[in-house]
């Protein structure tokens, strides 16, 4: 067996187990905030986190760890593993759908191993570099070609509310020449949803490389162009299929 089938099917395991801790919300919350006050982690988002890390390195002790809520540690294996215990916290909080448990697993050439788990919708998407992708165990290829003027785009927005009025500008252009906009809350299964054809593009900025990792991965082995671009002193992420992606991408202001 291949070493990314063996990282694989622990990512997959290590997701569903992850799934299963959080579907169990509790009565009560406690909140910290992050990068602003509506940046927020719960303590289920540590306890995620917890059990991800701790079944990592009960499998592959030598592997190096990123985590969102703070779980960093280098390896030795050559192997990094970039965690989000809870994508889409705000969805989670509030009861919404869509939230997900993201895992990806990096080596010295870049994504190698991609997991997805949003319970609630009863998705688990999963790549490997070269191998595809895959929608409960389905494979999976993106919409392509799309039109601008046919195109569902999803999109999401900076938890830094200075950032949102640049972000406005580009729904605000986009918005009368493309079919619709949908926001989802939780990045990797906006990505996921691209993969999927579920929309048939995604715009967002401010992504961080746990928001990215598996997402970005399954995206691109479903066929789709994921670029991330510095843009007006922000990270901006662009995901469609390569003709819708070169639609949207002229359709960003300057």
């Amino acid at each position: 067996m291949s070493q990314a089938k063996v990282i694989l099917n622990l990512a997959l395991k290590i997701a569903r187990q992850a799934g299963e801790l959080l579907v169990n919300r509790p009565a009560s919350w406690n909140l910290t905030t992050k990068s602003t006050a509506i940046d927020i982690a719960t303590q289920m988002d540590h306890a995620s986190e917890k059990l991800i890390v701790e079944a990592i390195l009960t499998a592959r002790p030598n592997d190096g760890i990123i985590g969102e809520e703070g779980a960093n540690r280098p390896g030795t294996s050559g192997l990094t593993w970039v965690i989000d215990p809870i994508d889409g916290t705000v969805n989670y909080f509030y009861g919404l759908a869509g939230w997900n448990i993201s895992i990806g697993v990096k080596d010295s050439q870049g994504m190698l191993v991609g997991v997805v788990h949003a319970p609630t919708i009863g998705s688990m998407w999963h790549a490997t570099r070269g191998g595809g992708a895959f929608h409960n165990d389905v494979k999976i290829e993106c919409n392509d070609p799309v039109d601008l003027n046919k195109a569902l785009i999803s999109t999401g927005f900076a938890y830094a509310l200075k950032d949102r009025a640049n972000q406005i500008e580009i729904i605000d252009g986009l918005i009368t020449k493309i079919r619709d906009i949908r926001r989802i809350g939780a990045a990797a299964t906006d990505l996921c949803c691209v993969a999927t054809g579920m929309v048939d593009g995604y715009i967002e900025t401010g992504l961080m490389q746990w928001d990215l990792a598996a997402g970005a991965l399954i995206a691109r082995e479903a066929g789709a162009v994921v670029t991330t671009t510095l843009w007006r002193g922000m990270e901006l992420t662009v995901v469609a299929g390569p003709h819708l992606h070169q639609g949207l991408q002229a359709q960003i202001p300057e």
